[in-house]
């Protein structure tokens, strides 16, 4: 399995992955794929990475800038969608590595929303003042790079419909 930078010619691909996978979990909305369309043609995406398997896009995972409160440089970490016939075999788990790894270079940490069970494995973690919304706290999750604690609002790209970024 190769993880790289994703191509114009993966367009497609990306979008049938993101698609599949998101039908699978409830808290989807069904427009993940249309999500990464906006942040791509607003040029935001921080990383667009693909899990190429056998020449095919079997994942993908995408990382866009967003602010903590008053701090910015933080990498946004979502959608990660794997094709759910791929399920179980740590191609998320790759996707996420590589990702850490690129983010540690440039930004001062990562911030997502997800399952605490699943992330907290990679050193994700909730913290008392950092919130999306009204989703539950448990669920927004940051990884610092040896910074402070993050503190405030996740203020997300409009793309996402939430507050807006940029």
């Amino acid at each position: 399995m190769l993880i790289r930078n994703e191509t114009v010619d993966d367009i497609p691909e990306i979008r049938a992955v993101v698609t599949e996978a998101m039908t699978m979990l409830a808290q989807s909305t069904g427009t993940e794929a249309q999500i990464i369309d906006r942040l791509r043609e607003d040029k935001a995406l921080a990383l667009s990475l693909v899990a190429e398997d056998d020449g095919k896009v079997v994942g993908y995972l995408a990382v866009s800038q967003a602010l903590v409160g008053a701090q910015d440089s933080w990498g946004l970490i979502g959608p990660l969608a794997v094709l759910p016939s791929r399920h179980g075999q740590g191609i998320g788990s790759t996707l996420i590595a590589e990702t850490i790894r690129r983010l540690r270079m440039t930004f001062q940490g990562a911030v997502l929303v997800g399952d605490p069970r699943y992330y907290g494995r990679f050193g994700f973690r909730a913290y008392p003042e950092l919130g999306v919304g009204a989703i539950p706290p448990e669920f927004v999750q940051a990884l610092t790079f040896g910074v402070a604690e993050p503190r405030g609002e996740v203020i997300h790209h409009p793309a996402f419909g939430l507050k807006q970024h940029g």
